[in-house]
């Protein structure tokens, strides 16, 4: 395939943007533990040391850093990049999972990243849910969907819900206007088969938009990974009750509406 000739710099913004869910159980006595817990393994300084890692997976030179904690719980942060002196490989913009953490290298052009994070607590049922919203925004050649596989593993994901928007145009020498300049299927062609094949996933997709949808649940949903306090001494009933309240959390967060109480007597 010939390399696109542009006629001046690459226009096109490619932003993803997505959201990852932590569900967990923390009755009333444990709730504040859980918070603090939560922030301090998620505070500003770890958030900034994962963007830093996908700065480094996608080779973007850091500019600026603003990060913050808050009170009573909560940080975020914002980091200005830039592109790197290398050009980015042919393989940067193929249909395929980026680096797991252990493996980190790539290129992005220049934007930015940023990440939120919200710590949760239901009044009085036990289920605490953290939520992290982050955004890759690039400008040029680099598409942020290789940073995928590294953020998924990042945190401890039961739910993620993603999207992918290329806007914009770039003209080539002859003058003729580019919306995109790379396939794309689906978001799922970007994240590692064994990462799929452990979670429930979705796509609602509009390619003449060139807008990209996909969600994710883990498939795989043992109480023991939901209790905050691994060795709890619960009773069959007791057990039964939790795993009741969080199959309701994740799928009414996984299909994005609330079911009506009927739903908790019929799963009981």
């Amino acid at each position: 395939m010939n390399k696109l000739q542009l006629h001046g710099f690459n226009n096109l913004t490619k932003s993803l943007s997505f959201n990852i869910y932590d569900i967990c159980y923390a009755p009333a006595e444990q709730q504040q533990a859980y918070i603090e817990y939560i922030d301090e393994a998620y505070n500003a300084d770890k958030l900034t040391q994962i963007l830093k890692d996908v700065a480094d997976i996608i080779g973007a030179q850091v500019l600026n850093i603003a990060r913050q904690d808050y009170e009573p719980q909560g940080a975020s942060v914002t980091m200005l990049i830039s592109e790197g002196e290398a050009p980015p490989p042919p393989s940067m913009n193929s249909q395929s999972p980026g680096p797991l953490p252990e493996t980190v290298l790539a290129h992005l052009d220049k934007s930015h990243i940023t990440v939120h994070t919200y710590p949760e607590s239901h009044p009085d049922n036990g289920i605490s849910t953290f939520r992290a919203d982050i955004d890759v925004s690039t400008c040029g050649r680099i598409s942020p969907l290789k940073a995928l596989n590294y953020l998924i593993h990042s945190f401890e994901s039961d739910i993620v819900t993603m999207d992918y928007k290329v806007r914009g145009f770039t003209r080539d020498i002859s003058g003729k206007k580019h919306y995109i300049d790379h396939k794309i299927t689906s978001i799922q062609d970007y994240i590692a088969l064994d990462t799929q094949e452990s979670y429930q996933m979705i796509d609602v997709n509009v390619y003449q938009e060139n807008i990209f949808h996909t969600k994710m649940m883990l498939k795989e949903t043992e109480l023991e990974n939901y209790l905050f306090e691994k060795e709890c001494d619960l009773t069959d009933e007791q057990k039964a009750e939790i795993e009741s309240k969080l199959h309701k959390e994740v799928t009414e967060i996984f299909y994005g509406h609330n079911y009506r109480q009927r739903y908790e007597e019929v799963k009981a």
